[in-house]
């Protein structure tokens, strides 16, 4: 099935290529299989709506998992990691997760509970993609915002009222009512809570929502 979420294993025992591979098939999950870090590396070519995880090796030829997994971190890659081994490795386990793996199974494990972690896995990164589309939505809405605008939304998420808001920025209430409205309807937020809830998306987003002053149409 074409619009299945894909597994991508990479693993250096063609055994367990071949039986992982057919597993995922049965379970739904599309499966794309690398014998190594480095024939990823070279064929990998990802859509960025589809949806997935990668099971990687931790100890292969040359480059091993953790290697990999900084350089999929490096280019910015958005599926996550289940890590899998034949030999219980504690240092390589906890660097492992705080390079952002989401679990490390020692081999051997029962197909269930790996069919479980990637479940989980590929729930995560549907929602870490939903989350990104949503600032880059907002982003994009920020955009039309005039400088005054972007100071009015500034400070009404940061809890201000009109009145509050007029003095910060030395004009009427009346004026802010007007810019209030503008930003709400360029925002496209029926809320108070909405608008908080779209900032709060993404920091790097609301890191940019500052305004010089220089607008001051009403």
């Amino acid at each position: 099935m074409s619009d299945a979420p894909i597994v991508i294993l990479v693993d250096d025992d063609a055994e367990v290529r071949r039986s992982l591979s057919l597993f995922l098939g049965l379970s739904g999950y599309k499966a794309v299989t690398y014998g190594s870090a480095e024939a990823l590396l070279r064929e990998l070519d990802l859509d960025p709506d589809q949806p997935g995880c990668i099971v990687l090796d931790l100890r292969m030829p040359e480059m091993d998992g953790l290697e990999l997994q900084e350089i999929l971190r490096a280019r910015g890659c958005l599926l996550p990691i289940i890590f899998i081994t034949a030999y219980g490795d504690v240092p390589a386990s906890v660097h492992a997760l705080k390079a952002g793996a989401i679990d490390f199974l020692e081999k051997p494990f029962s197909t269930e509970h790996l069919i479980a972690r990637i479940d989980d896995a590929v729930a995560l990164n549907g929602r870490l993609r939903a989350r990104i589309q949503k600032q880059l939505e907002m982003e994009e809405r920020t955009k039309d915002l005039t400088p005054r605008e972007c100071e009015v939304l500034r400070h009404v998420t940061a809890g201000l009222s009109n009145k509050e808001i007029a003095r910060e920025l030395d004009i009427s209430p009346r004026t802010v009512e007007k810019y209030r409205a503008r930003m709400m309807e360029k925002m496209q937020a029926e809320s108070i809570a909405e608008l908080c809830q779209m900032v709060g998306v993404g920091t790097d987003a609301g890191l940019r929502l500052r305004g010089d002053g220089s607008d001051t149409t009403v």
